[in-house]
């Protein structure tokens, strides 16, 4: 979950190192560090614990000499704490290479006792060093040569990594190598970029190429060379990146939460753009791969954290339209209980980054047993959609606070197209117009929510600064919604939350209201189903009469609420399975206004890192 950066080219490294590092803090935040080569080819190199302003300070009271050649690095700790030492870059061979790593690696235990047995010491607790090591005993073993070395390393490393390693010997050489990490490169006029993914240098270039599984790249400012893990040439696949540097930065904006949260509409509106066709959702990406859908008969759909969440809003929505069975599986336990799937099963994977290591297992998994898979996912050239069948981008644009918010309303918005492309191709749906009339409504409702709520709800969440548990409740649809808002709610402000579906109360969860209990419940339209709205204002009255304080979110006009509801916060009105993604936005607001009122960073909550790239 680390971020890497590296370059090479006419300008000083340092600074674009920082700035590169500055755009991927939110894939970990423990420590930071950075190393150059200068002009007389030394190398230097400095790394501190704490966020990357640390690093920055140090800097300042001595800067390290101008070079042209860098790696730098952003560290989610795993092997070994947060300290001075074991952040990175780590230095081996008398200190004249330096080696940066995103991953684990799983043999690291036996190496370092192969390493210790030839008489090197370690300055670290980290699996990083290992591999440094390793690298400045086979590059002395072979006579200087940096990629045969670095070669010969990877050859030998079980696990996940990216790694990035420099040598002063050789000034203007960077070289990298990816499994099951990530690793893209940037082509720049003159100089060359390496980074975790293309924030790293979308300030100096949009042009990229994608780099495969088991591969190594070299960069000078000239040349980029990619092969296999045994040297054998490959051709890596260019995408332009959509985006630019400004859709990366806060512009104005108290926090990139804040700013993701009011993009939600424009989220929405780039991921439904093009893909529908009068009154007929057509996915241009799907055009051609109609035997994904026919001849299964079933679907499942796996993802981690938030992207689950959608998922399940996603399983609803699936089942209605294309008339299949939908099981949602959290990615981390699918293939490890033996799941029973063939070519008859369709698995659908969901990750904003297309790195989550676990779902990348479980696409993995599933492919090797037959199954078709598709993934819905935000980021250009990543690794889960390349070893998908198919799949389906979001649009949703760079989402940098670790709190996913605009991504997950994108993952859904993307889900509800599936499904009602699906149930075209598999003749499930005669007429699809109210649906597609109502997803094309959906930025504009979402806007609405923005402006009609934002005040109400930071109030509120502003009152209840001091609150230290926060329950959520939902049915249907609501439901994923409620575990979402909880999630957000622990995440970002570090207080108990839990979601429940509403029909559980009675069975146990009950037990926990309590006098001033606060309680979200999300208030399902009357009218899609009179029954579930009876059901749940009948929960509510039962959380009432316990002494829970009651905020509902309910539609416009929908009156039964309001003698049991301590507050209530309106959205517009919308189809049923539209209104998760106007629900979930007061939530969102909530958790960012408590979060801040409790003087806490929003974008880097503790302990988390945006992209889990690790198992």
């Amino acid at each position: 979950m680390c971020g890497i950066v590296g370059y090479v080219g006419p300008r000083p490294s340092q600074d674009i190192l920082l700035a590169g590092l500055a755009r991927l803090e939110y894939r970990g935040y423990d420590s930071a560090g950075v190393a150059v080569i200068d002009g007389d080819g030394s190398l230097g190199m400095r790394k501190k614990a704490g966020k990357l302003a640390m690093l920055r300070d140090s800097l300042k009271d001595a800067a390290l000499p101008d070079g042209n050649t860098g790696i730098g690095h952003t560290r989610w700790a795993t092997h070994g704490g947060p300290t001075d030492e074991n952040a990175h870059p780590h230095l081996a061979d008398d200190d004249k290479l330096a080696l940066i790593h995103n991953g684990i690696i799983e043999n690291f235990a036996s190496l370092r006792d192969e390493l210790l047995a030839d008489g090197v010491s370690f300055r670290s607790e980290t699996d990083t060093e290992v591999a440094a090591a390793l690298l400045g005993r086979e590059y002395r073993n072979n006579g200087g040569d940096l990629q045969g070395a670095f070669r010969a390393v990877v050859n030998r490393l079980e696990g996940a990594f990216t790694l990035l390693a420099m040598h002063e010997e050789h000034p203007g050489l960077v070289v990298g190598a990816r499994r099951n990490s990530p690793l893209v490169i940037g082509l720049g006029e003159g100089e060359n970029f390496l980074g975790s993914d293309v924030a790293a240098f979308i300030e100096h270039t949009r042009k990229a190429l994608a780099i495969g599984q088991d591969q190594i790249v070299s960069i000078t400012p000239d040349a980029v060379t990619v092969t296999d893990f045994a040297g054998t040439p490959v051709e890596a696949e260019p995408f332009d990146v959509s985006w630019d540097a400004a859709a990366a930065e806060k512009g104005g904006w108290s926090s990139f939460m804040a700013k993701e949260v009011a993009e939600q509409p424009e989220a929405v509106a780039n991921t439904i753009r093009g893909r529908i066709q009068g009154d007929q959702v057509i996915i241009p990406e799907l055009d051609g791969l109609d035997e994904l859908f026919i001849g299964i008969n079933r679907i499942i759909i796996t993802a981690c954290g938030t992207a689950a969440y959608s998922a399940l809003v996603g399983k609803y929505a699936i089942e209605q339209w294309a008339r299949l069975p939908v099981d949602v599986e959290l990615a981390h336990e699918f293939r490890y209980r033996d799941p029973v799937i063939g070519d008859d099963t369709l698995v659908v994977s969901i990750s904003q980054s297309g790195e989550t290591m676990d779902t990348l297992m479980a696409v993995k998994y599933a492919s090797e047993r037959g199954a078709r898979t598709l993934s819905i996912c935000n980021t250009q050239g990543a690794t889960i959609p390349r070893e998908s069948d198919a799949v389906v981008y979001t649009h949703a644009g760079p989402e940098v606070a670790v709190a996913s918010t605009k991504a997950f309303s994108a993952q859904i918005t993307a889900l509800l197209l599936l499904g009602l492309h699906m149930g075209r191709v598999r003749g499930a749906i005669e007429d699809a117009s109210v649906d597609v009339a109502e997803l094309s409504a959906l930025p504009e409702k979402i806007a609405k929510v923005l402006e009609s709520e934002q005040e109400h709800v930071t109030q509120l969440a502003g009152w209840m600064a001091d609150t230290r548990s926060v329950l959520f409740l939902g049915r249907h649809v609501g439901f994923p919604i409620a575990l979402e808002g909880a999630l957000k709610l622990k995440e970002i402000s570090y207080i108990h939350a839990e979601g429940f579906a509403a029909g559980e109360l009675k069975h146990g969860p009950i037990a926990l209201i309590e006098p001033g209990q606060p309680v979200f419940v999300l208030v399902p339209s009357p009218r899609h189903s009179a029954l579930v709205h009876s059901k749940v204002v009948s929960n509510i009255q039962e959380i009432r009469a316990r002494g829970a304080r009651v905020i509902v979110v309910a539609e416009e006009g929908d009156a039964a609420v309001l003698p049991f509801a301590d507050e209530v916060i309106r959205i517009p009105l919308a189809g049923a399975m539209f209104e998760p993604l106007l629900a979930v936005v007061p939530l969102q607001i909530f958790a960012m206004a408590l979060a801040t009122a409790k003087g806490l960073d929003v974008d880097q909550p503790r302990n988390l890192a945006k992209s889990v790239t690790v198992e």
